[in-house]
């Protein structure tokens, strides 16, 4: 799953991303937007990380949702 098809299904993927990221805020979500480099800074700002960390962090979460994915496609 790349970007775009985490922007286009961004509202099925709002609850995973509130789990994940616990204190990011509903204003946090409506600034994403499933957009990557934004995910980046909200991580970077709240979690008081760097910018290569919060990528780090983006990317695991990239990860994950293309196995959650994966799986639905197959069952489907």
């Amino acid at each position: 799953m790349n970007w775009d098809q985490i922007s286009g299904n961004w509202k099925q993927i709002e609850g995973a991303v509130r789990e994940n990221w616990g204190k990011f805020t509903d204003d946090d979500i409506a600034v994403i937007k499933g957009k990557h480099e934004q995910l980046v800074g909200v991580i970077q700002e709240k979690y008081g990380i760097s910018k290569e960390e919060a990528q780090k962090q983006a990317d695991s979460f990239q990860n994950t949702l293309k196995k959650l994915f994966n799986k639905k496609d197959l069952n489907n």
